[in-house]
């Protein structure tokens, strides 16, 4: 199995599409052959942060790509995104097919004859669809209305979902009474919405050619900007600070999420990684967790140079 794309550019399942460009420009530039010349470890790095950007650097490809890594953790095989198409690890297309149709199964092959429903029993009902909308932070808070466009099965055109698992096929959908199709719609996020909050649009799912449509489930994704990334559902911004602060201590100032300036004291000995929590700070009003990391110097000056080779000569 190939590496998780999202662990090689470091980055969580429930990213934003800009907070991982954002981390693969990051990668890139430190790992670049031209940075690195002659470095096989590095050059390796690299092509593998290029293999996971190509995976799920587009929104289109991160679905497809979250898409059939949900079919592999179904059925355990080599699914390829489509659910009438290209292997699945030996497993019968019609198993597939019912998983879509919110789990109603066929008598035998996909080719055969379904047995009739009972009368009295539920009625069969389309798979759910889950998806990722990514909107700001400034929408989340205010509220906003997204236009959402997504593929989903919808009933043949020509045989209405006649056709499911009937001897008598139909052309445009092979039998399966459904075909895949484009919508667009317009998505409510209500004010104060948090980071992966889930919202269910009912009957917006994939179509059952017998029976209910499944729902839409939309996971909000909010993109934090530059420098903040959300962890289990906290936000943590990164402070950069330069190395003479975190050995001997000082200050340094942050903007918030909210756009507040405020003052934090760097304690004497401060490592890097180390974390502080800011209560109040983060978005609508919750905690904030601060992040120390080393400010990086694009040129040293003369008297930058000397002074470090004096601390290089001491020893330290």
């Amino acid at each position: 199995m190939s590496e998780d794309p999202y662990r090689v550019l470091g980055v969580s399942k429930d990213a934003t599409d800009a907070e991982i460009k954002r981390s693969y420009r990051k990668l890139a530039r430190q790992y670049h052959p031209d940075r690195n010349p002659g470095d096989a470890a590095a050059e390796e790095r690299f092509k593998a942060i290029q293999a996971a950007h190509e995976t799920i650097g587009s929104a289109e490809a991160r679905r497809e790509h979250d898409q059939r890594r949900r079919m592999e953790e179904m059925f355990g095989g080599g699914g390829q995104g489509n659910p009438f198409g290209g292997g699945f690890g030996g497993v019968d297309l019609g198993d597939i097919f019912s998983q879509f149709m919110g789990g109603r199964g066929f008598s035998g092959g996909f080719s055969q004859q379904q047995a009739s429903p009972r009368e009295d029993g539920p009625k069969p009902r389309g798979a759910d669809i889950e998806a990722g909308l990514d909107i700001s932070l400034e929408q989340a808070l205010d509220g906003t209305e997204v236009r959402f466009s997504h593929r989903r099965l919808r009933r043949c055109d020509k045989c209405d979902g006649a056709s499911f698992g009937r001897s008598k096929r139909c052309a445009p959908c092979n039998g399966t009474g459904v075909q895949t199709k484009g919508s667009t719609l317009t998505v409510k996020v209500p004010p104060k919405a948090q980071h992966g909050q889930q919202l269910r649009l009912r009957k917006m799912g994939h179509e059952h050619p017998e029976g209910e449509p499944g729902d839409l489930l939309i996971t909000l994704r909010l993109d934090a900007k530059e420098g903040r990334r959300w962890e289990d559902g906290r936000l943590v911004q990164e402070v950069p600070v330069p190395i003479t602060t975190l050995l001997l201590g000082g200050k340094v100032r942050i903007s918030t999420p909210a756009g507040k300036r405020v003052q934090i004291d760097v304690q004497e000995g401060t490592r890097i990684g180390d974390r502080r929590r800011l209560q109040g700070h983060g978005h609508s009003g919750g905690p904030l967790d601060i992040e120390f990391i080393l400010a990086e110097s694009d040129e040293l000056s003369p008297e930058q140079k000397e002074a470090l080779e004096r601390l290089r000569d001491s020893g330290l």
